[in-house]
């Protein structure tokens, strides 16, 4: 497995774990918690994204 995998990976788990943030805040009947959860999960996969394509366009995907 080589690098770029591990990275994409890591982004994966991440995004993964901001969507559990994302539910978690709603049974806390947290508002602000599930707008940072959402802007989170925007944030990681638009650089996951960005990411994947220079990763790809060095061809190490």
């Amino acid at each position: 497995m080589n690098k770029a995998k591990v990275v994409m990976f890591i982004f994966a788990l991440a995004a993964i774990l901001s969507m559990m943030s994302i539910g978690y805040a709603i049974a806390a009947e947290s508002i602000l918690g599930a707008i940072a959860g959402v802007v989170a999960l925007c944030v990681i996969m638009m650089t996951g994204f960005k990411m994947k394509r220079k990763f790809r366009e060095q061809g190490l995907l």
